[in-house]
């Protein structure tokens, strides 16, 4: 699984002119599955951006995680992060899982980080989305994980 977390001042997406989710302070989540992804890896994914210590505490060290800030969390499905540039100009999204488990993993995170989380909000998967943020920091962290 591939995702990438951005500390937000506030983050919303919209979709056809209407917003389908927003938050105030907090982490905005773009995720893409991949082939081999499970429901495991999608809790083992919302488990590390909860616990991610990126909010200053009193002295303004990244101390604190999302709870301790009462942050939202705003997911967004996002396959173009398993975009291969290694040849030519046109990016290549073979490593990005078909949209059937894309989805359903996706789904997995949302489910999972609203039974774990108090806010959270959401994109909608396969959408054609515009998702405007506000970057906080910038604190921008790419994570990875495997089976």
């Amino acid at each position: 699984m591939i995702a990438l977390v951005q500390r937000v001042a506030e983050a919303r997406v919209e979709i056809d002119g209407r917003i389908r989710g927003e938050i105030g302070q907090g982490l905005l989540l773009f995720v893409c599955a991949e082939p081999d992804d499970d429901d495991g890896v999608a809790d083992k994914l919302v488990d590390k951006v909860l616990k991610l210590r990126v909010f200053a505490d009193a002295a303004g060290k990244m101390n604190l995680d999302l709870a301790a800030v009462q942050g939202g969390l705003l997911v967004v499905s996002q396959f173009t992060l398993a975009a291969d540039t290694s040849s030519g100009n046109r990016p290549g999204f073979s490593g990005a899982a078909r949209p059937e488990l894309g989805k359903r993993i996706y789904e997995r995170v949302l489910a999972t980080a609203a039974a774990r989380h108090t806010i959270v909000a959401s994109g909608e998967f396969g959408a054609d989305m515009r998702v405007q943020l506000v970057n906080d920091g910038p604190v921008t962290i790419p994570i990875r994980l495997r089976n």
